[in-house]
């Protein structure tokens, strides 16, 4: 049960921008422990090309996305008292700092490092990812950040 609700100032129209631009980075770091199993078993240079553009677009669209969540955290004294909040943003400085080191080792010749450290880097950062994700879906379904003075109406109504 919702706790009150919390609004985001980072948003658009009352839609939170941080939760909008999760998705992708999330589905790209994702992948790419698919990718780097791909090189392990076949040892096609196409698993490990994918590999570094998932990383990329994991590690740019992650940090976007983070920053405009650290914002809300920074901004929003509410926000700033839960202890969930700050748990879900140090994993998530974590989690980002293993997926750059990740993209970081990738660039130039994508191939040699996948294994052991890029697929070792990439089961951790999904890891982080799972436990980061479960604090920030504690922090909408618990704490009702973000979630619409609508949303919260249409809620209570309908049980």
């Amino acid at each position: 049960m919702a706790k009150g609700q919390i609004v985001s100032r980072m948003s658009i129209l009352g839609h939170p921008i941080h939760p909008m631009l999760i998705h992708f980075p999330v589905a790209a770091l994702l992948l790419l422990i698919a990718t780097d199993i791909g090189y392990v078993l076949t040892g096609d240079f196409f698993w490990a090309r994918a590999g570094v553009w998932l990383a990329g677009v994991g590690v740019v669209g992650g940090w976007v996305s983070g920053s405009v969540g650290l914002l809300d955290l920074i901004i929003v004294e509410q926000i700033r008292r839960l202890i969930t909040a700050w748990c879900h943003a140090v994993l998530a400085v974590m989690l980002l700092s293993v997926a750059t080191l990740n993209w970081f080792l990738r660039v130039g010749e994508p191939e040699l490092l996948i294994l052991p450290w890029g697929l070792y880097l990439s089961l951790l950062a999904g890891l982080l990812i799972t436990v980061t994700s479960l604090l920030g879906g504690e922090l909408v379904y618990d704490y009702a950040v973000g979630v619409s003075p609508d949303k919260m109406t249409e809620r209570r109504e309908h049980p």
